[in-house]
């Protein structure tokens, strides 16, 4: 009789309560897209001033407070610097809104930056302790669901709020004085936050760590800031494939999520509360049926023997979103631009599931989080940070108009989706490379001499890099 394979409850609970808090964090870092108008009208933004509070100012911390917190979670309990991050954000979301100028809602962004640094890296390195290599993709995959399920909650919860509050031009709160509805909204959204930090932290507790790195006697070896970049730079053409493929694939997806209520008012004339649902719905079901099946098809192929399975799936994700992601902007009828939009975002969510999965399997347990919290860098810089910026840029500068902003759109879909699709392709092989040198390495520390005789009785030897999962 066959063994009965292990159930999972408590770490399948792990993923959800994870992946609700993913949600919350889109839903703080979201909701100022669909807000564009009236943000720009009272604190007298352009939309290049505009693009750098949703993006530079969220990015540039989220990317630089990243490795330092990442080095906290591969060393201490991780479910605490979780929870510290989740309770960060929700209170610098509430204090967007009392922003009265660009500074103070510049500031307020980059904390709510600092508190989501705490989770992704975190969380990935924790599922790869709760999870064998065969379900990583699904798990890490029903973790992604959060961002889409959170970003679509915030074009619904801020569409409804707007339609609620549209009447009312300012409210008296106790304390804080008078809002206008936009800056009410960042508190409805912000605060609850604070129950998901305590929840996480009196139920989540943090997993036994598996596949750490060893030294040359067998010893668990304490590893570095310096050493995780070390491995990075001895894979450094994989890395360098994964790390810059998957950010250009990151710009064009905070390109739509970005820019894309802006196009559809500006386009098509539609009310904040019309494109706050309208584009609610389609994250909720193209984006988040996307998330599962790159997850799904990363799994997929794994188990049919290819092990560059995570970076496949992406390259295959980002050809098949190439065209879509341009032809939303270029026809002249909303249902076609819709239907173009829908595809696009299925595409465009392959990339969460499967870059998490391969730089999991690859990279020791010790360094897992701080490996994650580079890529996030590198990521949110070119993808958030840079990307979002240079389509106010293109449509500030060189179209000279709002209305422009659907080519600026294209423009860098184009080149962002074109080369991430060359950069992922590539890398295919050059993760299948770094993966069997691994493989060779661990052999030879397997059969290092000295290694049997520093374990204790009866332990069997954990291969300095071999045990990924």
């Amino acid at each position: 009789m066959k063994p009965k394979s292990k159930r999972y409850t408590y770490e399948w609970y792990v993923v959800v309560i994870c992946m609700l808090a993913y949600v919350f964090s889109f839903i703080d870092r979201q909701v100022l897209a669909l807000m564009i108008e009236p943000i720009k009208r009272d604190l007298h933004l352009s939309d290049t001033q505009f693009s750098l509070l949703h993006g530079f100012a969220f990015s540039l911390f989220y990317a630089v407070m990243g490795m330092p917190i990442a080095y906290l979670a591969d060393r201490f309990a991780r479910p605490r610097i979780i929870a510290a991050g989740i309770a960060l954000w929700s209170v610098a979301t509430a204090a967007c809104g009392l922003s009265q100028s660009f500074v103070h809602m510049f500031v307020s962004r980059m904390s709510v930056g600092v508190g989501e640094a705490a989770l992704s890296p975190g969380t990935y390195s924790m599922l790869a302790d709760f999870f064998p290599k065969e379900k990583m993709g699904r798990a890490i995959g029903i973790y992604s669901l959060g961002s889409f399920i959170g970003g679509g909650i915030a074009f619904l919860v801020g569409g409804y709020v707007i339609a609620l509050l549209k009447h009312a031009s300012v409210f008296a709160l106790p304390l804080v004085g008078e809002l206008r509805a936009w800056q009410l909204t960042f508190f409805i959204v912000g605060l609850p936050g604070l129950l998901v930090a305590f929840v996480f932290m009196l139920t989540v507790r943090d997993p036994a760590r598996k596949g750490l790195a060893q030294d040359g006697s067998g010893k668990v070896k304490r590893v570095a800031m310096g050493d995780a970049l070390r491995f990075i730079a001895n894979h450094h053409k994989t890395f360098f494939c994964h790390y810059v493929g998957f950010s250009f694939y990151a710009m064009g997806l905070y390109c739509l999520m970005s820019w894309t209520p802006a196009f559809y008012m500006r386009r098509f004339a539609l009310s904040p509360v019309e494109a706050g649902y309208m584009l609610g719905i389609v994250m909720l079901v193209a984006n988040t049926t996307g998330v599962f099946c790159g997850g799904w098809l990363s799994d997929w192929l794994l188990r049919r023997g290819h092990t560059d399975a995570p970076m496949r799936a992406a390259w295959i994700g980002a050809a098949c979103m190439l065209a879509p992601a341009i032809a939303f902007t270029q026809t002249t009828s909303l249902a076609a631009s819709l239907a173009w939009l829908v595809v696009a975002m299925f595409f465009a969510s392959f990339p969460l599931p499967t870059s998490a999965a391969a730089m999991q399997a690859l990279a020791p347990n010790q360094m897992r989080a701080q490996i994650s919290a580079m890529f996030l860098l590198v990521s949110n810089l070119i993808g958030l940070g840079l990307g979002t910026t240079l389509v106010a840029l293109i449509t500030d500068k060189v179209f000279g108009s709002p209305l422009a902003v659907g080519h600026s759109m294209a423009i860098i879909n184009a080149v962002a989706i074109g080369l991430a699709a060359v950069l992922l392709f590539v890398g295919c092989s050059q993760y299948r490379s770094s993966l069997e040198r691994e493989t060779r390495e661990a052999r030879v520390t397997i059969d290092s001499p000295g290694l049997h005789e520093s374990m204790p009785s009866g332990a069997t030897p954990t291969p300095r890099y071999a045990e990924r999962l």
